[in-house]
């Protein structure tokens, strides 16, 4: 099996991106079978994403590929071949269906991303009733097996002559001017300023962070939750600094989560001894930080303050702050950050 073979690519259910997280932009195709449809969900449905956006979306039920943004009709209209592997997407389907006994569930997906330092990332990979299957290395152009089942497939995918070689290059090469076209078709039908724009993968939103602070009875150490909410893109890079320097010690996080409206959230925490807090700060750098004014609003709450640095890679440092604590009651403190971004 090839990329020549393939639908306009398809990926997995319960895999996961998590290669994304440092991405600018990303082509993520994923694809699902089932032999189960007694739930009333389809045997086969397929995704095609350019970063978290469905752009196209296909199931066994409607047999028909189906835009989910405008943009695509036009651009379908230009290019028809990005509709022109339908009747292999059905052909995927029938061999996915005749391939079951039983109850499984089958998962495809593969796909490439634009860094914002330049670099490249692709990955291709299966999975089956709910772990990972099978990968593509396309470094030594070979599959891995990750079940002892997929050890009969990867010897037969690895002696297809010139099979890997042409999936090395689609996911170099085709996939990311695939990615780059869908990139200009987007650009060139969303309007900078409108309200499909806002919400399309073009946009930036800057993030607005939280912070809150408690004592512990017990040992009397402050816990600090550094909380990010709604930006996008994805890529953020946030970490406490000791002394200026990134402090693991007694840190934990979360994953960056998907919000209803599309964009993002993120929270760590630290546990630290009031004696030390004014070492510590919650440091925040994301693509939607350019020129930005914060203000401040400031419960129960001394010493904090923050700085914001715009350039090249803006940024934004939250510098530590303790709470005030009452005798017999714990206090919470917050500090809210209003960003507003100002675009050339």
């Amino acid at each position: 099996m090839g990329p020549e073979d393939m639908v306009v690519p398809t990926p997995s259910l319960t895999l996961s991106f998590g290669f994304l997280l440092g991405s600018l932009h990303s082509l993520k195709h994923f694809s699902t079978c089932t032999s189960d449809s007694s739930q009333g969900q389809p045997h086969f449905f397929f995704l095609g994403y350019v970063d978290d956006q469905v752009f196209v979306h296909y199931e066994s039920n409607s047999q028909e590929m189906q835009p989910r943004v405008p943009w695509v009709e036009e651009a379908k209209k230009e290019n028809p071949q990005l509709w022109g592997n339908l009747s292999l997407l059905r052909t995927h389907e029938t061999i996915c269906l005749s391939f079951f006994q039983g109850f499984h569930t089958l998962q495809w997906m593969f796909g490439c991303e634009l860094r914002g330092d330049g670099s490249k990332g692709e990955f291709l990979q299966y999975g089956y009733d709910g772990r990972t299957f099978i990968t593509f290395d396309k470094e030594t152009l070979t599959w891995v097996a990750h079940q002892p089942l997929a050890e009969i497939i990867k010897r037969k995918w690895d002696d297809i002559p010139g099979s890997n070689q042409k999936w090395k290059s689609y996911l170099e090469e085709e996939c990311i001017q695939w990615l780059q076209n869908i990139l200009s078709y987007g650009r060139m039908y969303l309007l900078p300023g409108s309200g499909e724009a806002q919400s399309s993968f073009f946009s930036t939103d800057s993030p607005v962070v939280t912070v809150s602070s408690r004592m512990e009875a017990k040992d009397g150490m402050e816990t600090h939750v550094c909380q990010i909410h709604g930006f996008y893109p994805k890529a953020i890079d946030a970490s406490w600094r000791r002394d200026g320097e990134v402090w693991k010690e007694e840190t934990f996080h979360g994953s960056v989560a998907l919000n209803a409206d599309g964009t993002y959230h993120y929270w760590l925490s630290i546990r630290i001894y009031p004696k030390d807090r004014d070492r510590y700060r919650c440091h925040v750098e994301h693509n939607g930080l350019e020129i930005i004014h914060i203000y401040l609003f400031v419960y129960l709450i001394s010493y904090s303050f923050i700085f914001c640095i715009s350039g090249l890679s803006s940024f934004c440092i939250l510098l530590g702050y303790y709470t005030k604590m009452s005798e017999y009651t714990n206090q919470y403190t917050k500090i809210k950050m209003l960003i507003l971004t100002f675009q050339n």
